[in-house]
């Protein structure tokens, strides 16, 4: 077993690996960009060395850099994680040319199965069945439109490098695809350094199922059965399971056959994940990811191994640790992956500093996977992604319960999350069921993501936090008068409102201090209210004899509480009428987060109907369409391609007159 180790990544899977290194006795070594210099993956590390500014071009794609790192601290291994540079080719050769034992396949082995149009050629080689489409090397618009033809409608344009939704488009009709091949190309640029795309049938609602493969060396290979990763929003995982749920045992087995033949094809070796979909008793390859996956941690529930440890046994030259005869799986496992993005607004990312970050205590059937604190920054410069949450059991329904209270334990604030959205979706029917398929969320997007109004007692939480007395800081007087805040005055009764706007409706709330205690007065309805700080200053809060724990955090702009059941964002009243004045001014287009200009589609002077495309804006590795709010003609564009834009930046005006001749 070699001695040191650099993790050439960052956030949770970097911490992951230094869990396990450190168990095995091996020194580890992070990297980190300029935004993660006080990140947990570094402050978990024996060293760490920066590698360059904070966008992921300059740090963790510097395949360079790392490997100066990994000379100064002579690290004798690099685990590349997952994204970045796990997939890379030249990164892999790299590591051996630099005498780095790289934690992996073979870089042969990548170049083939990152190539996905190779990928599926090797497969039907093998002789299991692929997805109809067009997998060629000429990349012409016009070849394009012939092979759609050919194909048929709907139809998904995919990147031929990469993976994680990034660069795949649904095109419904022939006039969608010019701007679908433009998107995808510049996406899957930006995310891996190759733009070459391809086009397979779109099928509508099929599972997307999964089988855990592993190689040595000497040839013994694996599987450690499959997980089911068909709950997607924007092609991205949301939940996975393990095992897969409802597939008859004839099919489980065909599965895993065709699994290992295709890594028996390209002699695979270490961890790699070969992807299907599933639908109507037939199953078709998709690719095969030779790298860790997120969703590993399911599968070491099930089967009680780590993962990690068994990519560095056999990447120092080890035998697999057993054989398919001794890998046995018990119970079922799930992982809900915590997001930075709010479900309401698209998905889109949301980023901020966590003021609230708080998990349930951990046990022997709950396993919680993050590379942040609490008061840590979430940047617009990488994946939202803050934790994964995984909880098992001895069944599926077993397992879901468990994950569902562990979310609802869960406090996030800072950020808008995507909390709330993962416990309806876990509560789903069809889910509940086990009948999940990769477009049940866009099925039930409207019940998974509402616009609820915040209860009473949320809006009793966020005003009783102003009032009720913290700890006092060391060395103050905790008994001086001057620390309450109990409302108390010569006279008669003290009252303070507060004014919110809850998602464009306004809220009055009326905290009442009284001899005899506090009341809240919602309209015309006055009920007794008490709280008290618990651990963490959290708060307990009761509103007419209803108890429930809050987690409230305040900024210039209003209040966000956290109960079990929902997270609310409450704006104050002169925030919302400032707003609302802002959104008179005809024609605004701001950048809804920081990021960079990707695509400009207009002209000063076109004329543009509601919901048009008019920008595309690049932030936390993926594109994000803005369009405009109403019909009217672009008088002024701000900004051009390539040009960095802040949050709330005014992209380019609208006007109401006709088209400029």
């Amino acid at each position: 077993m070699f001695k040191k180790l650099l993790i050439a990544n960052r956030g949770e899977i970097a911490c992951r690996v230094i869990r396990t290194a450190r168990r095995l006795g091996i020194k580890t070594v992070a990297v980190y960009s300029a935004a993660d210099s006080r990140s947990l993956a570094v402050a978990l590390a024996d060293e760490a060395y920066e590698i360059g500014p904070a966008p992921a071009h300059d740090s963790y794609l510097n395949a360079q850099a790392i490997l100066t790192a990994a000379r100064r601290s002579g690290a004798d291994a690099i685990h590349p994680g997952y994204g970045f540079l796990s997939e890379n080719t030249a990164f892999a050769a790299a590591c051996a040319k630099a005498s780095r034992i790289y934690v992996g396949p073979p870089a042969k082995a990548i170049h083939t199965m990152g190539d996905k149009a190779a990928a599926k050629a090797l497969a039907e080689k093998a002789g299991v069945p692929v997805v109809p489409g067009y997998r060629g090397e000429r990349q012409h618009a016009a070849i394009f439109a012939t092979e759609a033809a050919h194909i048929g409608y709907p139809l998904l344009v995919k990147a031929v490098a990469g993976g994680g939704g990034r660069g795949a488009r649904v095109v419904e009709r022939p006039n969608e695809l010019g701007a679908a091949l433009e998107s995808a190309c510049r996406e899957a640029t930006a995310a891996f350094g190759d733009g070459r795309l391809m086009l397979e049938k779109y099928l509508r609602a099929p599972r997307h199922v999964e089988v855990q493969v592993f190689g040595d060396r000497f040839g013994n290979l694996v599987h450690l059965y499959a997980r089911d990763c068909s709950a997607q929003r924007r092609y991205q995982k949301v939940i996975e399971e393990a095992p897969a749920p409802g597939l008859p045992p004839a099919l489980l087995r065909q599965l895993y056959d065709a699994a290992l033949k295709v890594a028996r094809a390209v002699k695979y070796q270490n961890a790699g994940t070969v992807e299907f979909i599933v639908e109507r008793g037939k199953f078709y390859f998709i690719e095969m990811n030779t790298r860790l996956q997120v969703e590993h941690a399911v599968t070491e529930m099930i089967t009680g191994l780590d993962l990690v440890e068994w990519q560095l046994r056999v990447a120092a030259g080890e035998k697999l640790p057993l054989k398919q005869p001794g890998i046995r799986a018990r119970g079922h496992a799930m992982e809900a992956r915590l997001y930075a993005e709010d479900p309401g607004r698209d998905f889109l990312p949301s980023i901020g500093r966590l003021t609230r970050f708080h998990f349930p205590l951990l046990d022997t059937d709950l396993r919680i996977e993050t590379g942040l604190r609490q008061g840590d920054e979430v940047t617009e410069f990488y994946d939202p992604m803050l934790a994964k949450i995984v909880a098992s059991g001895s069944d599926r329904r077993t397992a879901r319960e468990r994950l569902r209270a562990a979310l609802r334990q869960t406090r996030v604030l800072g950020v808008i999350s995507n909390r709330d959205f993962l416990l309806r979706l876990l509560a789903q029917p069809a889910f509940r069921r086990g009948a999940v398929d990769t477009a049940l969320i866009g099925r039930n997007l409207g019940q998974l993501a509402p616009h609820d109004p915040a209860p009473d007692i949320a809006l009793a939480a966020a005003v009783l936090s102003r009032v009720v007395t913290r700890r006092p800081k060391p060395g103050a007087d905790r008994f001086s008068p001057w620390r309450l805040r109990d409302g108390w005055q010569i006279g008669d009764a003290r009252t303070t409102d507060f004014v919110f706007d809850d998602r464009g409706t306004k809220r009055r709330v009326c905290l009442r201090f009284t001899p005899d205690g506090l009341s809240l007065e919602f309209g015309r309805r006055r009920l007794p209210a008490l709280a008290w700080v618990l651990d963490g200053d959290d708060l307990a809060v009761e509103l007419d004899g209803r108890r429930a724990e809050a987690s409230v955090a305040w900024d210039e702009h209003g209040a966000q509480i956290a109960l079990e059941d929902g997270t609310w964002r409450l704006g104050l009243a002169d925030e919302s009428a400032r707003r609302a004045a802002a959104a008179t001014v005809a024609g605004r287009v701001v950048a809804p987060m920081p990021g960079k200009i990707a695509a400009v589609h207009v002209t000063k002077g076109a004329r543009v109907t509601r919901g048009q495309i008019l920008l595309v804006l690049e932030a936390m590795k993926m594109e994000h369409a803005i369009t405009a709010p109403s019909d009217g003609v672009v008088t002024d564009i701000r900004y051009a391609a390539g040009d960095p834009v802040a949050e709330g930046a005014e992209l380019l005006v609208l006007g109401g007159g006709k088209e400029a001749r």
